[in-house]
């Protein structure tokens, strides 16, 4: 079924353009490169990578131009950008409130596509984008200004100990929207789910202050974590500086909730690949359960696959690190920065096809928002762009952003278990580490590949 651009709606579309016949090994070569990759960066990190290198307190950074900082942190150009996020958010709600519910809206498209997709790549470049565009911090901003009241300052304080326990229950809700909710792609759910985000989001901020969105938005926590990798962020003192997008990360710091965060980060899209697989679609169909039931099933017990390891890994990292005396709850909040990478870089690959193909169709989409044959933005005609997605450029892609994703995870992860552990211990306290990250990298490899 193709609409008037010619393209596949965004809920037929695959996700990954390449498959088993593209690679340039065979599966099990490129497993075992994969898994040794790893290992031999890892005996690499442990020869010649003896003492903490990355900057864990913020302190450093190349300033950058003081006409592009002055430019970027002036009042003007801030209101610009929330100005552009409220107004695209009311453009959206035209599709939402009176676009057709069919797949000429735009609606699924760029809350799946340009939203959820699209702010991995833009976050990596510019930082976190979602804090500066969201249209719900901004409309709350207005409205505090409008009435006067301090928007730092709620009803009350925020929680001590509330971390951002609030966006990872709120990621769990979309990916459950994206993976598994029954007519996920239709006007009546997707606004329900809107709904529900925006009442949330705004009787929060009332309560808690503008610092809820920063604790409790799932995009813009989202945004927040990838943003740490951008080339520009700010030291410890707020100056804007160029920067080694690892210094950025390593300056993540433990919260309640971080863990869940990039768990379900991580979590979500390796289920995204299973729920794709012909023997899991076979499952779904003759199993007897509605597909609804055994999506959920299937999708938390890949979210709990991912925590057990993981906390098995850290947990076995603080015993081999310092005989025990280091609380796991404690190295796993300190490592969860070494899964971001990762998390980015399978999301990257398994969804890059999907943003090059039906990002462009939704631009088109976005023309005419309520299906009258407008021509609004002038895109109504554009045809999407598929030279990017041959199946082999996909598959060389997904390859080498699941490696570099790991790679950059293994570095992390030393450089803070030297932090952490006595320097005679380190090595030794990464290697549950090393496990966990060869067995993400295989099963990202073989779900993305193997169905």
């Amino acid at each position: 079924m193709t609409d008037r651009t010619g393209s596949t709606p965004v809920g037929l579309l695959a996700h990954g353009v390449g498959g088993r016949e593209d690679l340039p090994l065979s599966l099990p070569q490129l497993v075992v490169a994969a898994a040794l990759t790893l290992v031999i960066t890892f005996v690499a990190l442990g020869v010649l990578w003896r003492s903490p290198r990355l900057d864990r307190d913020g302190h450093v950074g190349q300033p950058v131009p003081r006409r592009l900082a002055a430019f970027l942190d002036a009042p003007a150009f801030r209101w610009a950008l929330r100005g552009l996020g409220l107004l695209a958010g009311a453009y959206l709600c035209l599709a939402l409130l009176g676009g057709p519910d069919d797949e000429d809206n735009p609606t699924a498209g760029v809350l799946y596509v340009l939203v959820w997709i699209g702010l991995v790549p833009l976050s990596l470049v510019f930082g976190p984008v979602w804090r500066a565009v969201s249209p719900l911090r901004s409309l709350y901003l207005v409205l505090a200004a409008a009435a006067g009241r301090n928007p730092d300052q709620g009803l009350r304080p925020l929680p001590s100990g509330l971390g951002v326990w609030p966006a990872a229950f709120g990621l769990v809700a979309f990916v459950w929207l994206e993976l598994v909710a029954p007519g996920r792609a239709t006007l009546p759910v997707i606004n329900a789910w809107l709904a529900g985000y925006a009442l949330v989001m705004l009787v929060g901020a009332v309560r808690y202050g503008v610092g809820w969105f920063d604790r409790a938005d799932p995009f813009q926590v989202h945004s927040a974590l990838v943003g740490r990798m951008a080339p520009v962020g700010r030291r410890d003192d707020g100056v804007l500086v160029w920067r080694n997008p690892l210094d950025g990360m390593a300056t993540l710091r433990p919260e309640p909730g971080l863990v869940a965060v990039v768990v379900v980060l991580l979590g979500s899209t390796m289920y995204d690949s299973l729920s794709t697989a012909p023997a899991w679609q076979r499952f779904t169909q003759e199993n007897g359960l509605p597909a609804v039931v055994t999506g959920s099933l299937g999708m938390a017990g890949v979210l709990a696959l991912v925590a057990v390891a993981y906390h098995l890994a850290v947990r076995a990292a603080a015993t081999l690190g310092r005989d025990g005396q280091v609380a796991p709850g404690r190295v796993g909040g300190e490592l969860a920065h070494s899964i971001v990478p990762i998390a980015v870089g399978y999301l990257l690959a398994h969804y890059y096809s999907l943003l090059v193909v039906e990002g462009q169709r939704t631009f088109a989409l976005l023309s005419d928002p309520l299906g009258t044959g407008a021509n609004w933005l002038g895109t109504a005609d554009w045809r999407p762009l598929t030279g990017l997605v041959t199946p082999d450029t996909v598959a060389a892609l997904q390859i080498t952003l699941i490696l570099i994703g790991h790679l950059l995870g293994t570095v992390l992860a030393h450089d803070r278990s030297l932090y952490l552990f006595p320097r005679t211990r380190a090595v030794t306290g990464q290697l549950p580490m090393l496990v966990l990250m060869v067995g993400y990298t295989v099963a990202g490899l073989l779900l993305l590949y193997a169905g």
